[in-house]
C-alpha cells in the first residue's frame, strides 16, 4: 500500500479571530506514505521550507507521531513505514507548518485503515495543536472557523470572496507558538475584548461578502500588540501597510505578515527588505490522499 498525501498551509486568526479563523493557503506539503512490514524509514526533503535538517527522522517525527496516534483511534495495527517529506511550508513562521503535519499523519492513517476522513479526524488534529483553527484550514480548505464546546472541537467551512488575493511578507527570522503564547497577558480589557467581538463578526462579512471591508474586519486588539516584541519589523511591516489602506495582519503566531488585497500588490513606499512576498490562492480542497 502506497499513496500520495499533499496538505496546505493555513494562516490562522486573520486579525480579530484570535485561535477561531483559519484560511488555507495554496501552498503545500507533500507526503509519498509506503506501508512496510515493519520498520521505520523517513527521508525529508526541502522544496523551499527550508530548515528541514532540524526535522527529525525517529519516531518522534510528527507526521509518525500523528499516524500512530490515529491508527491506534481507529484499530488498526501500527504498520512500517517508509515516508518521503517534501516540505514546501515554512517551519515556525506561522503558516501552520505543524498543523499541515499533523494533518498529514491523520489522512495517512485514514487511509491505512481504508475510512473516510470523518469529524474525528478534526477532534485529533485539534488534540495535537490545542486549537482547531490551522488543522481544520488544513483538513478541509477554505475559510474556516473553529470553536470548542466542552472538550469537543469543532469548524465549519466557508468560501471566501474569490477576488481575494492573499500576499505572504515571510520573513528569514523564527518564532514559535509556545514562545508568542507565552506573551499574552491573563486578562484583557474588557473594551478589547468586545471591540474583537465586533471586528471579528466584521471579518466574515468581510471576508464572505463586502471586502470593502476587509482593513476595519482585519483589526485587533487582542493579541498582535502583545506579542510584537517577539517580531519588531512584522509589527512594523503590519502597522506600515494598515496606514495604507491594506488589511494586514500577523499570521498566526508569526512573524509572517498575510496581507488580504484585491490586487496582489503592496504599496511601493512600504519597505519590505527582510520579507519573502509571495502571493498563494486561497487552497479549497483542504488535504487530498491519492493512491501511487
Amino acid at each position: 500500500m502506497s499513496f500520495r498525501v499533499t496538505v496546505p498551509a493555513s494562516s490562522a486568526n486573520l486579525g480579530p479571530g484570535f485561535d477561531a479563523f483559519g484560511l488555507a493557503l495554496g501552498l503545500y506539503d507533500v507526503v509519498e506514505v509506503e506501508v512496510t512490514e515493519s520498520g521505520l524509514d523517513i527521508d525529508v526533503i526541502d522544496a523551499g521550507a527550508g530548515g528541514v535538517e532540524d526535522v527529525p527522522r525517529d519516531e518522534s517525527h510528527l507526521v509518525v507521531r500523528a499516524i500512530r496516534r490515529t491508527c491506534e483511534h481507529l484499530g488498526v495495527k501500527t504498520p512500517g513505514l517508509r515516508l518521503v517529506c517534501r516540505n514546501a511550508i515554512p517551519h515556525a513562521r506561522g503558516l501552520g507548518s505543524s498543523a499541515a503535519a499533523v494533518v498529514t499523519g491523520i489522512a495517512a492513517a485514514y487511509a491505512i485503515a481504508e475510512v473516510p476522513l470523518n469529524d474525528d479526524a478534526l477532534q485529533l488534529a485539534a488534540e495535537f495543536e490545542g486549537h482547531a483553527d490551522n488543522v481544520a484550514a488544513s483538513l478541509y480548505g477554505g475559510l474556516v472557523l473553529a470553536w470548542t464546546e466542552g472538550k469537543r472541537f469543532h469548524a465549519e467551512r466557508l468560501t471566501a470572496h474569490p477576488s481575494i488575493r492573499p500576499l505572504l511578507a515571510v520573513p528569514a527570522v523564527r518564532s514559535s507558538t509556545e514562545a508568542t503564547r507565552g506573551l499574552l497577558p491573563g486578562h484583557v480589557p474588557h473594551v478589547d475584548a468586545a471591540f474583537n467581538l465586533g471586528r471579528a463578526a466584521l471579518a466574515v462579512l468581510a471576508l464572505t461578502e463586502r471586502t470593502e471591508l476587509l482593513l476595519p474586519g482585519s483589526e485587533d486588539r487582542l493579541h498582535q500588540d502583545y506579542r510584537s516584541s517577539a517580531y519588531p519589523e512584522s509589527a512594523r511591516l503590519v502597522r506600515e501597510l494598515r496606514a495604507s489602506g491594506v488589511a494586514a495582519s500577523i499570521s498566526g503566531a508569526g512573524p509572517t505578515v498575510l496581507a488580504l488585497t484585491l490586487d496582489g500588490i503592496t504599496p511601493r513606499t512600504i519597505g519590505v527588505e527582510g520579507f519573502d512576498v509571495t502571493e498563494l490562492p486561497v487552497d479549497t480542497r483542504g488535504v487530498q490522499v491519492a493512491a501511487q
